[in-house]
C-alpha cells in the first residue's frame, strides 16, 4: 500500500513562502484549489502532491524545483 504524504495548513503557509494563516484560509477555500483529503478535528488535511501541483500552476515562483 502506498503513503500518502498529507500537508495541513502549516505546511501550506511555508510552501507558500510564509503567508498568514488568513491567505492560507482564502487560498484553501477558492475555486480550483485542490479539494482536502480529510477534515480531523484539528482541520483540513490535503495531498502534498495536489498542492505541490497548485503551486506550480498558480505560483510557479514558489515552485520546489
Amino acid at each position: 500500500m502506498d503513503r500518502v504524504e498529507l500537508v495541513g495548513a502549516a505546511e501550506i503557509r511555508l510552501m507558500l513562502g510564509g503567508v498568514s494563516r488568513q491567505r492560507v484560509n482564502v487560498i484553501t477555500n477558492s475555486k480550483g484549489f485542490p479539494d482536502p483529503y480529510a477534515t480531523l478535528i484539528m482541520g483540513k488535511v490535503w495531498v502534498r502532491a495536489d498542492v505541490e501541483a497548485w503551486i506550480k500552476d498558480h505560483r510557479p515562483e514558489l515552485a520546489a524545483d
